[in-house]
């Protein structure tokens, strides 16, 4: 990859309405990122968008790696050697992530520790002794650096006798806004021992709708997930869901049932997570990679099929240039145009897998992914993992 076109799959990556499924659906469909970043315009006017979408410049990219190498970071992209290839085998993996520390620290054998913020001192004891375990191990401990069970998960795995690449924090906002702001001197200490990732552009403030996509990342990186004190409506437990779907094996320790921070993970254990109480009920479980069959095979924690995405990445150079000509020649425009009308008529927010979707438009799959695409670069839609799409609210 030439440092130019590296440039632009950051450049898209970071173009608004690109998500991680429209990236790679665009570099699919086109022979690279800067021929999918010179399509843009005229895709997102055809999905009904009146202004090009913002589509950062060169130059910027190019001061942001340049502030990033100097604190001592540097980007890795999906595709690209370093990339870690678990994380990877996410629908939505994220194009391109920062890194802080070794980045050869994300592609070991690693398993996330998440819980509460407002742990109590037994959790986060418990948090601790089990993160110095496993990195005792050999295992990488991976958490968010939130308050409470994170931090404490993150303590315990530096204070293991491996030293070095034993943690990794995954974070919402970019790696030089460090939050919450007590933890300035922690994240430090984390990138010494491992590594500090963030999908997020640098200064960007960590906000809610950010957290849920630093989960997924959380649960990409990972073989398994343990859950120390959660209540029923916890952000550990989108963590859990994302995990689940991505078919990891799911680790819960119990509480009192007395204590609303065990709520959530006594309830994971009453639907089929492993009970635990020591590192042994982790290892005696953990699978050598996600797609051993596990409780992956029970109807709670099976993965979504994604059905469709595969082929879209996967068809042959022959296969793509035929769809490319079925889906946008000149003599499929008035069934594009068609389309244009008929696909948000029959889409709401609940989603919809794409092949249901195929199958109720009655055109030609590559033609409706054309529109999709179109819709979505307009902001009109949005694709999800498992290959499902819904609606979005008003139209920039």
């Amino acid at each position: 990859m030439t440092p130019k076109e590296r440039l632009s799959r950051i450049r898209l990556a970071r173009t608004e309405g690109v998500g991680p499924m429209t990236y790679r659906r665009l570099l699919h469909r086109y022979s690279s990122a800067e021929e999918s970043l010179i399509a843009l315009p005229e895709l997102a006017r055809a999905g009904g968008r009146s202004a090009p979408p913002r589509v950062p410049s060169m130059a910027e990219i190019a001061r942001e790696e340049e502030a990033l190498q100097k604190m001592g970071g540097k980007f890795l992209l999906l595709g690209e050697a370093p990339y870690p290839p678990l994380l990877a085998l996410l629908d939505d993996a994220p194009p391109v992530v920062a890194v802080l520390g070794t980045a050869e620290t994300l592609s070991k054998r690693a398993v996330a520790l998440v819980g509460a913020r407002n742990a109590s001192a037994n959790g986060q004891r418990i948090a601790e002794h089990l993160g110095e375990e496993l990195a005792e191990a050999g295992f990488v401990v991976v958490s968010g650096m939130a308050r409470g069970i994170d931090a404490a998960a993150h303590r315990g795995a530096m204070r293991a006798h491996n030293g070095r690449g034993c943690t990794v924090a995954v974070v919402a906002g970019g790696l030089d806004v460090p939050y919450p702001h007590e933890h300035v001197a922690l994240q430090q200490a984390i990138a010494e021992h491992g590594a500090v990732v963030s999908e997020m552009p640098l200064g960007t403030a960590p906000q809610a709708r950010h957290f849920p996509r630093r989960n997924r990342i959380i649960a990409g990186l990972v073989l398994g997930v343990v859950v120390v004190e959660a209540a029923l409506r916890s952000g550990s437990l989108v963590t859990v869901r994302i995990a689940q779907n991505a078919g990891r094996e799911i680790f819960a320790v119990p509480g009192s049932p007395l204590d609303p921070r065990a709520r959530g993970t006594n309830d994971l254990i009453r639907q089929g997570a492993h009970l635990t109480e020591s590192i042994s009920d982790v290892l005696e479980n953990l699978p050598d990679h996600p797609a051993r069959e596990g409780l992956s095979r029970l109807p709670l924690f099976a993965r979504e099929a994604a059905l469709g995405s595969d082929e879209i990445l996967e068809d042959s150079p022959e296969d793509r240039d035929h769809a490319d000509r079925d889906a946008g020649g000149d003599v499929n425009a008035a069934t594009l145009a068609e389309l244009r009308t008929q696909i948000p008529d029959l889409l709401d927010r609940a989603p919809i897998a794409v092949d249901e979707l195929v199958r109720r438009c009655h055109f030609p799959a590559a033609a409706v992914m054309a529109v999709l695409l179109e819709l979505e670069l307009a902001g009109r839609i949005e694709t999800l993992p498992g290959n499902r799409v819904a609606l979005l609210g008003t139209s920039p």
